[in-house]
């Protein structure tokens, strides 16, 4: 007889489905007390209905409802991080399927280029945005000239800009004029602006990771979706973020 799926899956399916672990993986983290669903501790024999139940594995949701979509885009330069622009400049959604509709997860400017994650989940995108859980983002910052251990020290620990003090950063120095930067803000041009505090004009910005996110062999323009196990990652930096 086939399973009634009128009360959803069972855990130990949609746990294996999610690539955390096989079936008989599944049922030891439920008799562990390691599964919840909706915020109560599971039990063996439970179910569930992806898409309408949250579904956690060590306080990380399994993300597999079919109606979310997660891209991860390598923006060009010139392309805006919006879903329409009034000037007729590109937009990073022109990248990814039209159908179902995204939008991008924070920002990314337009004459920046990198990652940037694009998705119809709007819980997900909210907890990557907010300050209280924004998370690690990597860049290479290209210099006009050759910048010093002092002004790195300097933006390390912040710097005033005109909307406030930036928190600390950072900062490694790769070569006299290049340097990779970790940020946990995401102002408008905020790495261009620190820069011109001391005098340097930023030739280049590469956002090359977002938390534990990066993906050296994505081609420009290029995009794919998230791995469930890049999904928990995610989750699980934004968890200890906040």
């Amino acid at each position: 007889m086939p399973e009634d799926q009128s009360e959803g899956e069972r855990l130990q399916k949609i746990i294996s489905q999610a690539g955390i672990g096989s079936r008989r993986v599944a049922e030891e983290m439920i008799l562990a007390g390691r599964v919840a669903v909706n915020g109560s501790i599971a039990k063996l024999g439970d179910r569930a209905r992806i898409g309408d139940d949250l579904v956690e594995v060590d306080g990380v949701p399994v993300m597999i409802d079919p109606r979310r979509v997660y891209w991860l885009v390598q923006k060009p330069i010139g392309v805006v991080s919006t879903t329409k622009d009034t000037h007729g400049r590109p937009v990073v959604t022109d990248l990814v399927p039209a159908e179902p509709r995204v939008y991008p997860v924070g920002r990314l400017d337009a004459d920046s280029e990198g990652l940037i994650i694009l998705t119809n989940d709007g819980d997900f995108a909210l907890r990557l945005t907010h300050p209280r859980f924004k998370v690690d983002k990597e860049y290479l910052v290209s210099l006009d000239k050759p910048v010093g251990r002092d002004t790195l020290s300097k933006l390390a620990r912040g710097v005033a800009l005109e909307d406030g003090p930036t928190a600390p950063a950072t900062l490694t120095q790769l070569s006299p004029t290049l340097v990779r930067m970790v940020i946990r803000e995401g102002r408008n041009r905020q790495i261009r602006r620190m820069f011109e505090l001391f005098s340097f004009h930023v030739t280049r910005l590469v956002r090359t990771r977002i938390g534990p996110i990066s993906d050296q062999r994505l081609g420009v323009g290029g995009y794919r979706a998230l791995t469930q196990a890049e999904l928990r990652s995610l989750w699980s930096a934004v968890r200890e973020a906040g």
